[in-house]
């Protein structure tokens, strides 16, 4: 059974500029909805950026969903 070391990926992507800046954003969307909606609206839910941008916060790029439909779906990938 294939093991995950944490710690090694933390240092080869999260800890990257890039990433913290992303994880950022997508706290800042999730902060935009609790005020727009409140924390009952959010409590159990996932913010989707509609357009795989987490860098674009505005309001027509925001949804709320289920957990099983924003993390079942396939990625943008912008590189």
């Amino acid at each position: 059974m294939y093991q995950r070391n944490y710690k090694e990926e933390y240092r080869r992507y999260h800890s990257s500029p890039q990433a913290i800046k992303e994880r950022g954003m997508r706290n800042k969307a999730r902060k935009i909805m609790r005020e727009k909606y409140g924390n009952k609206a959010i409590k159990g839910k996932d913010i989707h950026h509609k357009n795989g941008n987490p860098n674009d916060n505005s309001s027509k790029n925001l949804s709320i969903v289920s957990i099983k439909y924003n993390r079942g779906r396939a990625r943008f990938i912008n590189k």
